[in-house]
């Protein structure tokens, strides 16, 4: 057995996790962000000892803990560096910490790197040497995992696959760059798309879910899609068409041997992916691009946990 911990700005979460990829005992404690690294080590600590109260013969068998935590960080050194969503942490050995606290093994990643891991492992990239993956959600983050090993490049920063530029005239992303395909698809960036056709006049049952033009969230997009909306289908095709050029890039340079998505907007985005895999061969030199299976990850909400205690196979 391992102990998988996913760290977030607002909470904990840590479950057992089986060589199989079987996830138990869930705990969630909330995360506080703004204090000291003391208090927020003790936070992680609560959702750990919260495992070992309702199992106490879990004590004996784990042999690992892994931890998914915001970025960045350094993956070999067990290290949080200076996450924006936890100005807690600076330069805060938390793999060691852990090592400390509980005499076994410990593991840290970014989520995206780990999920992918747990997808190469246990999940839907399972049988496929070569991974991609992604999370679409309100952000854009990406993994590489080869031969069941992530790809973390040169300094542990490889597979920032969200911050790619498709459009040097684009929106500015939060990370400062213009035209990521994060500042492009991601949910928020769905949403004001939506805005700017209502906006411009179009008549949607998008306005009447949200309530108002500026109410209006990728779940009211998704919702009046599934009602057979026209603008709701309008707006997700261009984000399909946005995907489908960046991942055009994607196989140019990895050509992996699967894509699989992970997050909200994938599963959205899901009804598009066989359109999505015909267009490739338009956005890629690659003229078998088109034979990539494109398939949605196993874990759901559970992917940081079922991640971080991949770290640890």
């Amino acid at each position: 057995m391992t102990i998988g911990v996913d760290v977030g700005g607002t909470k904990v979460a840590a479950a057992l996790v089986s060589a199989s990829g079987e996830i138990s005992h869930k705990t969630r404690v909330p995360m506080v962000s703004t204090g000291g690294a003391a208090t927020a080590f003790a936070a992680v600590r609560a959702a750990i000892d919260g495992i070992f109260q309702a199992v106490p013969e879990a004590r004996g068998a784990v042999t690992g803990i892994g931890i998914c935590a915001p970025g960045p960080l350094d993956p070999r050194a067990g290290v949080v560096l200076n996450p924006p969503n936890l100005p807690c942490w600076r330069s805060f050995p938390l793999a060691a910490e852990i090592e400390k606290a509980y005499g076994v093994r410990a593991r840290l990643d970014n989520d995206a790197n780990a999920a992918g891991l747990a997808e190469a492992i246990w999940g839907a990239g399972v049988g496929y040497h070569n991974v991609f993956f992604a999370i679409l959600g309100t952000g854009i983050g990406t993994g590489i995992v080869f031969d069941r090993r992530i790809y973390h490049g040169r300094t542990g920063s490889a597979a920032e696959g969200g911050h790619m530029t498709i459009d040097y005239r684009g929106p500015r992303c939060g990370c400062g760059k213009l035209g990521c395909i994060e500042a492009l698809a991601s949910g928020p960036n769905i949403a004001r798309r939506a805005q700017a056709k209502l906006a411009a006049g179009a008549a949607s049952r998008i306005r009447e879910l949200a309530g108002s033009v500026d109410a209006v969230r990728t779940e009211h997009v998704g919702q009046a899609f599934h009602e057979g909306d026209a603008a709701a289908r309008e707006v997700l095709a261009e984000t399909a068409m946005l995907l489908t050029v960046w991942l055009g890039n994607i196989v140019d340079l990895l050509e992996p041997d699967v894509m699989v998505f992970g997050g909200g907007v994938a599963e959205l985005m899901s009804s598009f992916f066989e359109s999505m895999r015909a267009g490739l061969e338009q956005w890629s030199i690659n003229q078998r691009a088109g034979e990539i299976p494109m398939l949605l990850a196993r874990y759901g909400n559970d992917a940081g946990i079922a991640g971080a205690a991949a770290l640890c196979r």
